[in-house]
């Protein structure tokens, strides 16, 4: 499959393509911060890993929240 440009691209495309790289861009960015602010012994495995593990599209960021974090018990 070709690559398209910008400009060959239909209204719905491009919307699309804005919508998808928005979502991508706020999960990786909220997952960053997160794996920043917690300690070490909160994350499950190396934090350098998971960093580069949430460069991955959707599947990183999501990863991470889904099994990266140990989960503290409300009122611990």
């Amino acid at each position: 499959m070709a690559a398209r440009r910008w400009s060959e691209m239909s209204d719905r495309q491009k919307t699309a393509l804005v919508i998808g790289a928005t979502v991508q861009l706020t999960l990786a960015t909220a997952a960053w911060v997160d794996l920043a602010r917690r300690p070490a012994a909160l994350v499950r495995g190396p934090k350098a890993a998971w960093a580069v593990a949430i460069a991955v599209n959707f599947v990183g960021p999501i990863a991470y929240f889904g099994w990266g974090r140990v989960r503290v018990p409300v009122g611990s």
